[in-house]
């Protein structure tokens, strides 16, 4: 069996490239082997900031084509026709013949039994998966018309020890590769993959992403153990610092302690996002400390490294520090002013405006969860203030965080100033939810602000786009509402944001936006419970007649009627609804009139009639008790005991009777008892 090494140097290659590069290259060889029957290759793909390896094991030296008959097209078709099933199937022009068929006549080859070498194969086919190489961003260089994610340097190509000679734009695939010589990269004469992976190995050249995982995480938990220290590693962090070197060694660097004065996201934020730093713990008290890792790519013999490292963190945090000593004394209140300066969207009015409207939603939102009202309003007046503060400009990301600070530095009380940071929340479907009465009061409100501002000007999201975040909008609502057991209407707090908007004289544009809102988010609520492994049908009983908007009560009667259907009561309740429920579709074909649900009881002839419909009568008298004293299991215990008097109505009692008074009456029952099992859920989506 035969190998192929392929090398693609070049610059360095940013992390989420090379994943990309890596990716979409492989594919193109698998889709190769795939097509050409080879079942057993053997993959290596690794990457490094200047190298993409790609080597493959097992390959047959040959491709072997068997005889075959092909048809193309039919006599009498445009030339372009024909010739294209020339070319596509690599044929001459002599083996092409005609010969009739039950479908007319048509163009045959019969093509012969041939051996062709992989490496041919190979060596045509690799300039086209390079070339169709999808890069996030790339660049050119000189005066070549290459475009790749960094300028690429040179190909290394062998088969079976061989080189394998094709051109790629200016360059041309050859058996050598590159490593730090003493001034500039130092070419190498590869003999085949064990001779490439001793070059670099000897080069100390950690090609192997998943071994340069191994070794920082390692050398970083040796490092903390030896200083005392401890840290949360941020994965990541560390696939980007993974693919950031060659040669990974671990260095510890420092900066004054007067800079822990800083809120601790604005120190994390600065080390782990701009500088790709690992922040270091104390462990007696888990606070951070004025310490902190880097991953270098070489050996620090002289301390540079790290001195340069510590030089560019201080000048950070140095404008950190002076940008935060400016904005924490200015008022937040006066602050809200400058927001009517920034476009919240176009035709949606000012942040100052949306921080009105959330002012007023969140105050009716405290009614609704016993919350003070005053403190969230003064809460969403003041929820977007930071962003118009210079810290926020040079930390975006740390928006609402900042404003928490702030808010503290000036006396705000920390569940208003927790308010500010947490009314974002939850950011992703991993992410904590708001937890605090007032917190959870302003979160709400902004994002219903958002769904009704967008739905009523009709900038929905599409299948494939939802550029302002709607759907992480209707997520969140619906998450702060489950996770704090919060009932609550949502039509009702829709409406109210609607008002808002009219008052400040918006344009909503699209009538039917309330509607479209709850359909936008049961959608999501269906995707939620799919993902807590909710069988469809169970949602669907319970969403398909539902009018209901509260959706923390929804997700409560769904999970509990989720575990009670597998038990014998649900087995029981779905047995008798579908036993009633064929019996009346049957029975309805022949019936002239229509059933409300609604029979007489004088023309019960059997006790057994009398019995169902007492029973029936029971459970309707259970449906008027206040929703939060019933249980689902209570529920549903009461519909299975149904079973038995079901069974006796059905042994004893003829559906069909000759009288079609009587008949009609018994079909009235069984509808009763069907529109009351309908009622807690619709048991006709259920499958046995």
């Amino acid at each position: 069996m035969s190998d192929l090494l392929l090398e693609l140097y070049s610059e360095e290659i940013p992390p989420t490239l090379q994943e990309d590069a890596k990716s979409n290259i492989s594919a193109n060889f698998t889709s190769f082997f795939e097509k050409n029957g080879f079942k057993k290759v053997v993959s290596e793909i690794y990457s490094t900031p200047k190298r993409l390896i790609f080597y493959y094991s097992n390959l047959p030296t040959n491709i072997k084509t068997e005889a075959k008959v092909l048809r193309g097209p039919k006599v009498g078709a445009p030339e372009q026709a024909v010739q294209g099933f020339v070319k596509s199937n690599n044929l001459d022009p002599k083996d092409i013949y005609e010969e009739d068929t039950d479908k007319g006549k048509f163009i045959f080859a019969k093509t012969q039994k041939k051996e062709t070498p992989v490496i041919e194969e190979i060596k045509k086919n690799i300039p086209h998966f390079l070339n169709g190489l999808q890069w996030r961003k790339k660049m050119r260089w000189g005066n070549h018309d290459l475009s790749w994610g960094r300028p690429l340097k040179s190909i290394l190509c062998l088969f079976d020890k061989q080189t394998i000679p094709f051109n790629f734009f200016h360059l041309t695939s050859t058996n050598i590769t590159y490593v730090d010589g003493p001034l500039d990269d130092k070419a190498v004469v590869i003999k085949d993959y064990s001779h490439f992976k001793k070059i670099l190995t000897d080069k100390r050249i950690t090609f192997d992403n998943a071994e340069r995982e191994k070794l920082i995480t390692k050398n970083i938990q040796s490092f903390l153990k030896k200083n005392d220290c401890e840290l949360e590693i941020n994965n990541k962090l560390l696939k980007q610092v993974i693919n950031l070197v060659e040669d990974p060694i671990v260095l510890k660097g420092s900066f004054l302690k007067d800079f822990l004065k800083l809120p601790e996201e604005l120190l994390i934020l600065t080390m782990q996002h701009h500088q790709r730093y690992f922040p270091m713990r104390s462990t007696n008290n888990h606070k951070l400390i004025n310490n902190f890792i880097v991953v270098a790519n070489k050996e620090d013999i002289t301390n540079k490294i790290i001195k340069g490292n510590e030089r560019v963190l201080a000048a950070r945090l140095s404008d950190a520090k002076f940008f935060w000593e400016k904005n924490k004394s200015q008022n937040l209140v006066k602050q809200v002013n400058k927001l009517k300066g920034i476009t919240f969207y176009q035709s949606l009015g000012s942040l100052h405006d949306k921080t009105q409207r959330i002012r007023v939603l969140a105050s009716l939102i405290a009614d609704f969860i016993n919350c003070k009202k005053d403190d969230a309003e003064i809460a969403a007046s003041i929820c977007k203030a930071d962003l118009v503060s210079d810290l926020v400009g040079e930390y975006p990301e740390l928006q609402g965080v900042l404003g928490k600070y702030f808010a503290v530095e000036q006396g705000f009380s920390l569940q208003i100033a927790n308010a500010i940071s947490d009314h974002y929340l939850p950011i992703g479907p991993e992410d904590r939810v708001p937890k605090e009465k007032i917190s959870i009061a302003v979160a709400l409100s902004d994002k219903i602000d958002n769904l009704v501002g967008f739905f009523g000007i009709n900038e929905k999201p599409t299948s494939s786009k939802d550029p302002y975040a709607l759907r992480r909008s209707a997520l969140g609502i619906l998450r702060i509402l489950i996770e704090n057991r919060i009932s609550i209407s949502l039509k009702e707090l829709i409406n109210n944001s609607k008002n808002s908007y009219l008052t400040q004289r918006v344009n909503i544009q699209n009538p039917k936006f309330a509607e479209e809102i709850l359909v936008f988010i049961s959608d999501r609520f269906k995707n939620l419970l799919k993902d807590q492994k909710v069988r469809p049908d169970v949602i669907e009983s319970v969403l398909f007649n539902s009018r209901s908007d509260d959706y923390y009560s929804l997700f409560t009667k769904i999970k509990n009627l989720n575990k009670v259907v597998k038990s014998n009561d649900g087995l029981n309740v779905i047995a008798v609804y579908k036993r009633c429920a064929n019996i009346l579709e049957q029975s309805k074909k022949d019936l002239k009139q229509e059933l409300f649900g609604d029979p007489e009881i004088v023309l019960f002839k059997h006790n057994e009639e009398n019995f169902l419909f007492e029973k029936i009568n029971e459970i309707r008298e259970h449906y008027t008790t206040p929703a939060r004293l019933r249980t689902v299991e209570q529920t549903m215990g009461l519909l299975a005991g149904t079973k038995g008097f079901v069974d006796k109505f059905f042994d004893n009692v003829k559906v069909n009777d000759e009288n079609e008074q009587i008949k009609k009456n018994r079909l009235e029952l069984l509808f009763l008892l069907c529109k009351t099992f309908d009622s807690f859920a619709d048991f006709s989506k259920f499958e046995v």
